[in-house]
């Protein structure tokens, strides 16, 4: 398979503390890859840096061919808003608008006209379930809803790596089941790789590959 991510050498410190001690790694475009650990043990760290929200200290990283540590400002965060999505365990939608309003704020971030946003924002809604709350805002939607909205967020910009931090670790059992399968679907549907930091063993056994974390480096289990 064609490699989307390819990671080499990444260190990163904090003061005296090494979290990341040399990481390789290697996503094939469309995997779904879970990444294990203890808490410490340097997976959010990593996921921030692959999704350049941070910067290492030591290494290289290619994401879809290109060299994301040359790019400079401007060019690094139009990158980040077109080729990148996040989800993160808290959902941080934006309270004061609704969720379809919220879907859209990155397409129109990268350019997309109102009505273009506002199309592609309301087909994501609709794959997820979620035309009937288009219009309601976060405090009116459950955990799950709030959570699928910020995937349909997500995916709005068609990216080609989706970044999700314990996506399913604020939710109940049954909901973090739907989510799980939703990954899924929706790689199979739109062909985007995920890469996954979780402690739930479910969900890292359905996927595709799953790496493990300790003091910051990848271990045989």
């Amino acid at each position: 398979m064609e490699p989307i991510i390819e990671a080499r050498g990444i260190e990163k410190s904090f003061g005296r503390l090494k979290v990341l001690k040399g990481i390789d790694l290697t996503v094939s475009r469309s995997e779904v890859l879970s990444i294990m650990g203890a808490s410490g043990a340097g997976k959010t760290t990593l996921l921030q840096i692959l999704g350049t929200l941070s910067t290492p200290d030591a290494g290289s990283l290619v994401i879809d061919g290109i060299d994301v540590l040359r790019l400079g400002r401007k060019l690094l965060a139009r990158f980040r808003n077109t080729k990148v999505g996040f989800v993160f365990q808290f959902h941080h939608l934006l309270p004061e608008f609704s969720a379809l309003e919220n879907v859209m704020i990155p397409a129109l971030i990268s350019g997309k006209s109102s009505r273009e946003a506002k199309e592609v924002s309301l087909g994501l809604l609709a794959e997820l379930g979620l035309s009937e709350r288009a219009e309601h805002k976060p405090s009116e939607l459950s955990g799950g809803e709030q959570q699928r909205v910020a995937i349909a967020r997500a995916l709005v910009n068609r990216p080609a790596v989706v970044f999700a931090d314990e996506p399913s670790g604020n939710l109940d059992s049954v909901t973090k089941q739907e989510l799980h399968r939703l990954f899924f679907d929706l790689r199979d549907r739109h062909g985007q790789t995920f890469v996954i930091v979780t402690h739930d063993p479910e969900l890292a056994s359905m996927c595709d590959r799953s790496l493990f974390m300790q003091d910051g480096l990848f271990v045989e289990r």
